[in-house]
């Protein structure tokens, strides 16, 4: 088994782990009924994308 030769510093270690943050998402809004969702997907809302029906929501 593999063993480390010696102890990593915090500074070595926390910059290592400065990647993992989560980034924020990109929200844009649906021209249709202005809800907020993921760019290039179906509306979740109205179930319209690129100005068609495409998943029938019936309300």
């Amino acid at each position: 088994m593999a063993v480390p030769m010696r102890k990593l510093s915090k500074r070595r270690t926390r910059m290592r782990a400065s990647h993992h943050a989560l980034s924020a998402k990109n929200l844009r809004e649906c021209p249709r009924c202005g809800y907020m969702g993921p760019a290039h997907r179906i509306c979740t809302n109205c179930g319209y994308y690129a100005g068609r029906e495409v998943i029938n929501k019936e309300d």
